[in-house]
């Protein structure tokens, strides 16, 4: 699935955006091995219940499952295993401080393709509460009801 800025959509976690509340996001670069890169080409990504770890000064993203590539035989990697996040000293430095405020964690909102490397788009979140979920699905069911509304009063 295309983008408009020339970049390919390979997984987006769409849980994520229900889940929490996103209060900034960001771009970064993910240490990849080679099946895991054909894998990720071919769409066989998951980012349910994933997050951002960070371990002696580095990031690393727990919990995506790159599925197995089919044809990788023995080369395969393990789908599940921990993978560095490439990110400066700097972002990695503000977002974990951020994080040390309670309530607050960061999630990959989506992986994509982006010339010839994969990036994901990363987000600083706070949880919703049950009340806030409520609150954005009859806002977004108003908005939809609006929207048909006027297409009806457009034709």
């Amino acid at each position: 699935m295309k983008t408009n800025k020339g970049t390919e959509m390979l997984a987006r976690n769409r849980k994520a955006r229900h889940e929490y509340e996103v209060l900034e996001k960001l771009e970064a670069g993910l240490a990849l091995l080679g099946t895991e890169v054909k894998s990720a080409r071919a769409g066989k990504v998951q980012l349910r219940d994933s997050f951002v770890e960070f371990r002696d000064g580095e990031a690393y993203l727990v919990g995506a499952h790159f599925s197995p590539y089919e044809f990788g035989n023995r080369e395969n990697h393990p789908p599940d295993r921990v993978r560095k996040l490439l990110l400066k000293r700097r972002e990695i430095d503000r977002l974990y401080g951020r994080t040390q405020v309670k309530g607050l964690t960061v999630v990959p909102l989506s992986l994509y393709l982006k010339g010839n490397r994969i990036k994901t788009e990363l987000a600083l979140v706070r949880g919703k509460q049950l009340h806030d979920k409520r609150r954005a699905e009859r806002e977004r069911e108003l908005d939809r009801e609006a929207a048909e509304a006027i297409k009806k009063r457009m034709a």
